[in-house]
């Protein structure tokens, strides 16, 4: 069934069969790849937080909709608590970006070379290899981003106008994992009408898929406006401290790929400019300058930028199988390149560095296999390193100090932590040591609800200055020790109070925390 053959309306060149050998092993092999290091990397705070999340599904959250948290729900439940099975949906995304990534290419014209080509590029690239495994908004987005790209480029080419439905319902359901797609509307838009084919923006199809689109938005709405708009709150405290606009570009290109990624980026937007046979498909060059001019501007993290890069590698790719490249430039898009590419990747994987401790220590495949004999797959409480202090050892480490309280002590004492990522952490590995429910006032763990009010004495993971003014005693327990700061490791040494002699009751005291 790959081999049938495509014309579009206007009776234009055919398109070449899917190269599906090729471009369904890589895809299985860079599944494969991200599943080995699910194995191998603990959970990261993120992740732990989008997990506990899940177990409180709202129509939104303080830094996010609720698709990540409703997929994290769903992996966990249906694979039993384990990490590399909360992680499959990042997973299963990644590596259909390879499909996606060459059926682009296939659209704009390319046969089995640029189909290949292009896919490789995507399955050797940083970003893919590096974060494609974690359960992170960013990895759902930039696949959803991708499919939304392929569905654009065969519209432009066909005319069909059955495909804008299918750009709503994409974009229906990106804009449940981040908001930000609506950035990419709004250049695509103002790119169609400025540069063409503008009757592809005066199609009512488009406006009434896209207005569909952003209905589905208004209960994640309501549920901000009731709350003050948290998400608002959390993009003024965090953006700007995760992409300093000095930082922007080249954080975009080294996600792409040192070698092949970041070249044939900015080859394949050069191409979609400047290139006749690609002319009608230059409003999306256009896009993509548009799109990351928008995020530098506004101070956005540049990750979901990373969902242009397969077209942007698609057209690359097609324009080299149609013009080869000069003699003296024709090794870059080869394969000793294309690996070289995915070796310079290896200290951005989370599972491998994080792991070994790089740059300390040499990254090599045996170094890598020695640190993890015997460990099985699907240990939920899997750490980067024997003996580095990772999220499970950090529950550990509270678990005893809390369960050497009296007994009749424990009865009427919460835990409560200054960090979302620790209550996250707790509320997962806590249960099975004996530890009870975790609250916290920090971002979105403050909505889950506050403790009891026959708690009169709480177990207090962190600074304790902001809840120092409404308990009369507090006296520190100890510190949680934690080890070198990799994938699934606690940032820092972490000190654990108990106060007592509550004050005030929870009912009050709970919105002034979190104010606080």
């Amino acid at each position: 069934m790959w081999a049938v053959s495509t014309r579009d309306r206007s009776g234009g060149r055919e398109l070449a069969p899917l190269a599906a050998v090729p471009v369904l092993a890589m895809a299985v092999a860079v599944g494969l790849v991200l599943l080995a290091l699910s194995w191998r990397a603990g959970l990261t705070g993120g992740e732990l937080a989008t997990l506990v999340d899940g177990d409180h599904l709202f129509w939104g959250h303080l830094d996010r909709p609720p698709l990540l948290p409703l997929l994290a729900r769903l992996a966990d439940t249906v694979t039993g608590g384990s990490t590399v099975g909360a992680r499959l949906p990042a997973t299963l995304l990644s590596a259909a970006g390879v499909v996606v990534t060459a059926l682009t290419a296939r659209e704009l014209g390319g046969a089995r070379y640029a189909q290949v080509l292009a896919a490789a590029v995507y399955a050797s690239s940083a970003f893919v290899l590096g974060t494609g495994y974690l359960l992170t908004t960013t990895t759902v987005s930039v696949c959803l981003w991708a499919v939304f790209c392929w569905l654009l480029v065969r519209w432009a080419r066909t005319g069909d106008d059955r495909l804008p439905i299918w750009l709503g319902a994409v974009t229906a359901v990106a804009l449940q994992a981040d908001f930000m797609i609506a950035a990419l509307w709004v250049v695509l838009c103002v790119a169609l009408l400025t540069v063409g084919p503008r009757q592809l923006a005066t199609r009512s199809r488009l406006w009434a898929a896209g207005a569909l689109a952003a209905l589905t938005t208004v209960p994640g709405l309501i549920w901000q406006a009731r709350n003050g708009w948290p998400r608002h709150t959390a993009w003024q405290a965090v953006e700007p401290a995760i992409s300093a606009k000095l930082t922007f570009l080249p954080v975009l290109l080294l996600s792409a790929g040192v070698l092949a990624g970041a070249a044939g980026a900015c080859y394949g937007a050069a191409q979609l400019l400047r290139c006749s046979e690609l002319s009608r498909y230059a409003f999306l060059g256009w896009t993509a300058i548009g799109v990351t001019a928008t995020f530098l501007a506004l101070d956005f993290r540049p990750y979901p930028v990373a969902g242009l890069f397969p077209v942007l590698w698609a057209a690359a790719a097609v324009s080299l199988e149609r013009r080869p490249l000069p003699r003296a430039w024709r090794w870059l898009p080869s394969w000793p390149v294309l690996a070289l590419s995915t070796l310079l990747a290896l200290p951005g994987m989370a599972g491998l560095s994080g792991s070994l401790g790089w740059p300390h220590s040499p990254l090599t495949p045996a170094t890598w296999l020695a640190q993890y004999s015997g460990r099985g797959p699907f240990d939920r409480q899997l750490g980067p390193r024997p003996g580095d202090s990772t999220w499970p050892a950090f529950a550990d480490g509270v678990a005893g100090r809390y369960l050497a309280l009296p007994q009749a002590a424990r009865s009427h004492v919460v835990i409560v932590t200054q960090s979302y990522w620790a209550a996250a952490a707790l509320d997962r590995f806590g249960e099975t040591r004996g530890l009870p429910r975790v609250y916290s006032v920090q971002g979105g763990f403050w909505y889950f609800g506050a403790p009891p009010e026959d708690a009169d004495s709480v177990l207090y993971v962190g600074d304790p200055v902001r809840i120092r003014p409404y308990f009369d005693n507090l006296r520190e327990l100890g510190i949680v020790p934690a080890g070198t700061p990799g994938a699934g490791a606690v940032p820092g040494d972490t000190p654990l109070w108990l106060a007592s002699g509550r004050r005030e009751p929870w009912s009050w005291m709970w919105p002034v925390l979190h104010a606080g």
